[in-house]
């Protein structure tokens, strides 16, 4: 399985260049049976890093793009007509795969991003009355541009809390943007680009993760981040029972990919930002991010052991 995991993470550092922290918190995210938000500036891989993880994976992709006038039946599905059998005939939509992309979601109104909660929660959707399941494994990968620009609608903290993980790509470092431009297109190798695992595969590999050890001492150290999120007086709010569940099924796929099948508490701090960061707000600007020096507080001053 180790060895599978790093051919996948090389195979797609191939395709996103210069990246490697960012992809192995991807990778990891999914493992952990988790959705995962990208936040950049358009033109940053956001959506080059779905592709390629869906096809590393040998996921069903589907890509929804999200608009102002999106509807949720076009993400759910819809029933139509059939005038041979006179019935009503239920036509999935792009929701029943096994990758997401969730493209620009921050730019649909709030009525069409709820229609990704229950999915995203439940690994089912309900229409018309109807109770769907849907594929397994099942991952949404949303991306959205910075709320500051134009045309976006910001998710809602229930929205935001679904998603394991929130990552940022930013900008390249100078010999990385040189290879890109010097290579081959992304979109060529992302054709040439062979899956590496296959559903029981990647199935195993999650159960394996469940199986990673937590000693007492680490979920003590769990709860002490935790607890000072709601004590403190800095914090707007306090993390919820489903962030710390996360945060320790971050670390546990985190330590499976180093190679370990147990948690240390630099596991729980490799993950901490990306799970934490956008559920996190300060108590003097409640309404913007502020979730990266609150997370600097934490790994500074909550000891570990």
């Amino acid at each position: 399985m180790r060895a599978k995991l790093e051919a996948c993470l090389a195979g797609v550092n191939q395709i996103v260049l210069g990246k490697e922290p960012q992809v192995r918190l991807a990778l990891t995210c999914l493992l952990a049976r988790g959705h995962l938000l990208v936040e950049d500036l358009p033109g940053m891989g956001k959506t080059t890093l779905s592709h390629a993880l869906a096809q590393i994976l040998g996921l069903e992709f589907q890509r929804i793009q999200f608009t102002s006038d999106l509807l949720p039946g076009d993400i759910l599905g819809t029933s139509v007509f059939d005038k041979d059998s006179g019935q009503f005939v239920f036509h999935p939509g792009p929701i029943f795969a096994e990758l997401v992309l969730a493209d620009e979601i921050n730019r649909a109104t709030p009525k069409s991003q709820s229609a990704l909660l229950e999915a995203m929660e439940e690994g089912q959707v309900t229409i018309e009355g109807a109770t769907r399941p849907l594929p397994e494994p099942f991952f949404v990968i949303a991306t959205q541009n910075p709320v500051s620009s134009g045309g976006t609608f910001a998710l809602p903290e229930s929205q935001l809390d679904r998603f394991l993980m929130r990552l940022s790509l930013g900008y390249p470092a100078q010999a990385a943007e040189r290879a890109l431009l010097l290579g081959d297109s992304r979109r060529a190798l992302l054709t040439r680009l062979e899956p590496l695992l296959d559903h029981a595969g990647l199935l195993a590999i999650q159960q394996a993760v469940t199986e990673v050890r937590v000693s007492d001492a680490l979920v003590d150290y769990v709860l002490r981040l935790v607890e000072a999120t709601r004590t403190q007086p800095q914090f707007a709010w306090g993390l919820s029972p489903r962030a710390s569940l996360a945060l320790l099924a971050a670390a546990r796929a985190w330590a499976f990919v180093d190679g370990r099948d147990y948690v240390i508490p630099e596991d729980v701090q490799a993950v901490l930002p990306a799970v934490v960061g956008h559920r996190l707000r300060e108590r003097s600007d409640p309404t913007g991010h502020g979730g990266g020096a609150l997370v600097n507080w934490l790994l500074r001053e909550v000891p570990a052991l």
